[in-house]
């Protein structure tokens, strides 16, 4: 058995791997987090539950990729902001801010590891909070401070409100329903309004200068 996970090539490797990163999906979209065992999660994914250690170095490692890959802020990577910005970031931030919302709203398995984060303690979803704010930091860092300067932790202060209350109105919706503030946030319309509004907020913040 040992000789044939060795002889495992490259791509069957990397098959496997998103196997048991779906598995892990999965899982906690149909049976919640209590169900995240190595067992399990190897029986999902029909593989042997050898390979996980293998090719992840365990669950909690497998955790870790999973989530990371799942959260939207953890993948605004350097690549993805524009060499040319100009404007102190304000069109590249409105436009994640609604790519965030869409993203979360579309993203059912997201929605999962957003409640996990806020109701249980794991490092990997530490992790997963560490990693988010790196990601940010680099924007801040880079474009936002050298822009407001001496205001810079009152933007700082109106993205947490505005990132939080993203990510609350899609899984308050998803959870209790759709309406809030007697908006149908599951619907075009309503979507619409936020969107218009993260807009206004950004623009209003950008004055702040």
């Amino acid at each position: 058995m040992n000789d044939k996970i060795m002889a495992v090539p490259i791509r069957n490797k990397e098959e496997s791997k998103k196997k048991f990163l779906w598995a892990v999906g999965q899982i906690i979209t149909t049976e919640g987090f209590s169900g995240l065992k190595v067992n399990h999660i190897a029986a999902k994914a029909q593989l042997d539950k050898k390979l996980i250690y293998r090719y992840f170095g365990g669950v909690n490692q497998l955790l870790d990729e999973y989530v990371t890959q799942q959260d939207f802020w953890s993948n605004v990577k350097g690549d993805k902001v524009p060499d040319d910005i100009n404007d102190g970031g304000k069109t590249f931030v409105t436009e994640m801010l609604i790519n965030q919302f869409d993203y979360v709203f579309e993203s059912k398995e997201f929605q999962k590891v957003l409640l996990w984060r806020l109701s249980e303690e794991r490092p990997s979803l530490q992790k997963l909070a560490e990693e988010q704010e790196k990601s940010g930091e680099l924007l801040f860092e880079h474009i936002i401070a050298p822009h407001f300067g001496e205001n810079t932790n009152l933007y700082r202060a109106i993205a947490a409100i505005v990132v939080s209350g993203l990510y609350y109105l899609n899984l308050s919706t998803a959870v209790n329903g759709q309406v809030f503030c007697g908006l149908d946030i599951t619907s075009e319309a309503g979507r619409n309004q936020i969107k218009e509004a993260i807009k206004f907020i950004l623009e209003k913040t950008y004055h702040l200068r």
